[in-house]
């Protein structure tokens, strides 16, 4: 009897989470972001690989959860930092700012939003525990990474807030970072400028630079698709900041190509490489990729106190994004800039030659996780300092650093001690999540691509 209820108990748990995940991704997914059957079977298959890829796929999973929890220091509803929205592991790297230098930073700014900063180091400390798993590391390893990343973000505040440094100048180079991170900054030095352009491009036999067809990840536009980007180029134009407007046949647009095989929680959203004229010279050497990607509604922004005067300011998706770059970023990409297309918000960036992620054998000893670690904690601080540069154009009429550094008060432990614990129980979570998603994938799921089975006429019943 007792083993009975036991069971019972532990089955209608499971069956209460299932049907609560089944919910969030029909809800999301199909309603919302209305993905395709074949854009979801993509994303999905991406996301059973391992705990750490469905995490980053369920960010509206995790928002539904951590948004209903009552966590100490959370700033004040009214006094909301500009968030990055999805910061992971996973979304920093390295690359060439618009002065030419090498910085490591964060890199995507998609769930960009208006919200308590707590949210950005909850993901960011799940994200730690998750990774640092994969390679290895026991959980008394982890609940230490988690608090040199907690103790540096805190540190980095701190200063901020005594004016000891300028979140508006603060960059991370090859001179003030170290172990896997300066790793990555010197080998980007060493890249050739035309690197991205040989991946992606080749010269056809009238000497013209095209992007390469025989790439597997770039997929031919139909007439129409062209035809409607060129006519919606202008907009871009008009959006490029005035400092960084080259003129006007610098945008000539070439070429052409829709992009595929993107990131998890981008897969089905539309994405192009637009190859562009650049500076003219004969072996089209600097002609500069451009990629536009399809922008929506943030994340976070379905789980947050609705904002009048943020979405008055921003109800332009991809307008959105490119401010979000522009004020987290020290020096933003000068190519930033949106447009709308066929009711579709779209942003549009440069395709950099200088760009480098993290490879995984360079963080597989302790050390090399936990300096690299402090360099994150510190960026997280200084992009949500940095963000209230906005206060110009009315958003934020007030610092940032010093509200959450408030937030936080005197309680530096406390603060590090609640981000171990809460960190462990959602990692183990995400796992058991995990579990249970790879058995709605073959419950529910996967049975949608199964042919149906005909019924048998009424005249050939017996």
């Amino acid at each position: 009897m007792v083993e009975n209820a036991e069971r019972r108990i532990k089955d209608t748990k499971k069956y209460l989470r299932k049907q609560t995940l089944h919910t969030i991704l029909e809800q999301f997914d199909a309603e919302i972001m209305e993905l395709s059957k074949t854009d979801r079977k993509a994303k999905y298959d991406k996301m059973m690989e391992d705990p750490f890829s469905f995490f980053r796929g369920s960010a509206y999973l995790f928002y539904y959860d951590v948004s209903n929890i009552p966590f100490s220091y959370h700033t004040p509803e009214d006094k909301p930092t500009w968030i990055m929205g999805d910061l992971h592991f996973d979304n920093f790297s390295a690359f060439q700012n618009e002065e030419g230098e090498i910085v490591f930073d964060v890199d995507d700014f998609d769930e960009g939003f208006l919200g308590s900063y707590l949210y950005d180091v909850l993901r960011m400390v799940v994200s730690i525990r998750l990774f640092a798993a994969q390679q290895g590391f026991s959980e008394t390893e982890q609940d230490e990474f988690v608090e040199r990343f907690a103790k540096s973000y805190h540190k980095q505040i701190k200063k901020f807030t005594k004016d000891k440094e300028d979140p508006v100048t603060t960059r991370f180079t090859v001179d003030n970072t170290k172990s896997a991170v300066k790793k990555a900054l010197k080998k980007l030095e060493e890249r050739k400028a035309t690197h991205e352009l040989d991946k992606q491009t080749t010269v056809d036999e009238n000497g013209n630079r095209i992007f390469d067809r025989e790439n597997t990840k770039l997929d031919p536009v139909s007439n129409n698709e062209f035809k409607e980007i060129n006519k919606v180029w202008d907009q871009y134009l008009q959006s490029v900041a005035e400092e960084s407007f080259q003129n006007k046949d610098h945008y000539e647009i070439k070429d052409i190509v829709k992009k595929s095989g993107a990131g998890i929680g981008s897969t089905g959203l539309k994405r192009f490489y637009i190859l562009i004229e650049g500076k003219h010279d004969n072996e089209h050497e600097d002609d500069v990729i451009l990629e536009a990607k399809e922008a929506r509604t943030p994340i976070p922004a379905y789980f947050f106190p609705y904002d009048e005067q943020f979405w008055t300011a921003h109800k332009h998706q991809g307008e959105r994004v490119t401010v979000t770059q522009q004020a987290m970023h020290h020096m933003a990409d000068p190519y930033l800039g949106y447009f709308t297309m066929n009711g579709r918000d779209f942003y549009v960036r440069e395709r950099s030659p200088y760009e480098k992620d993290l490879k995984e054998k360079h963080l597989q000893e302790y050390d090399d996780v936990d300096k690299t670690l402090k360099t994150m904690g510190k960026i997280a601080a200084k992009i949500h300092a940095r963000a209230d540069g906005d206060i110009e154009n009315h958003i934020l009429d007030y610092h940032s650093e010093n509200e959450i550094l408030a937030a936080i008060g005197d309680d530096s432990e406390g603060f590090i001690n609640e981000l171990q614990l809460w960190s462990r129980f959602y990692k183990e979570r995400v796992e058991q999540d995990h579990e249970l998603f790879k058995e709605w994938l073959n419950e529910y799921f996967y049975q949608l691509f199964q042919p149906k089975k005909s019924k048998t006429p009424r005249s050939a019943r017996k």
